[in-house]
């Protein structure tokens, strides 16, 4: 009785972990208003992220290049570059374009045109992140650290 309870439990915690391997990573961010959460964080954040996804493209490259490939730290790499462009991409949209960032009225202009060159910097965030995962060039990590600065400037005024 107490064997077969145990087994029972052990695929029941096998299920649970199988399910929750399935299903993928918990946001980082809940998008309630917790008050948690600051700007200028995920500003470092944000920079961080590039920043790692540029040294995963440095080391990519060497180890592309070595004499004796580490087939292993190729994967581990590119596994670290691509995660990073997707937390990136995760705080560009949930946090400041879901949360942030607030639609303004058409017919106030000042407002409407800021929203308007913001929502564009932060789609430009996402589409660089997407073709930093896509590729080796590391412009695309020059430009993103632009566009952030932009976008800081025009949201926080920095």
């Amino acid at each position: 009785m107490v064997s077969r309870m145990k087994n029972g439990l052990a695929t029941m915690l096998m299920s649970v972990a199988a399910l929750a391997a399935a299903v993928g990573g918990v946001s980082a961010h809940c998008q309630i208003p917790c008050g948690i959460y600051d700007d200028e964080t995920r500003f470092t954040l944000m920079l961080e992220h590039v920043t790692t996804i540029e040294k995963s493209m440095t080391q990519i490259a060497s180890l592309e290049k070595a004499s004796e490939r580490n087939d292993n730290q190729l994967v581990r790499w590119v596994n670290n570059k691509e995660a990073h462009a997707d937390e990136l991409s995760e705080i560009v949209t949930f946090y400041f374009m879901a949360q942030r960032v607030k639609p303004a009225k058409q017919d106030d202009k000042a407002a409407y045109g800021k929203y308007i060159q913001e929502i564009t910097l932060l789609h430009q965030m996402v589409v660089r992140a997407m073709q930093s995962k896509q590729t080796m060039d590391q412009s695309h990590c020059v430009e993103l650290r632009r566009l952030i600065a932009d976008f800081r400037k025009s949201y926080a005024g920095k």
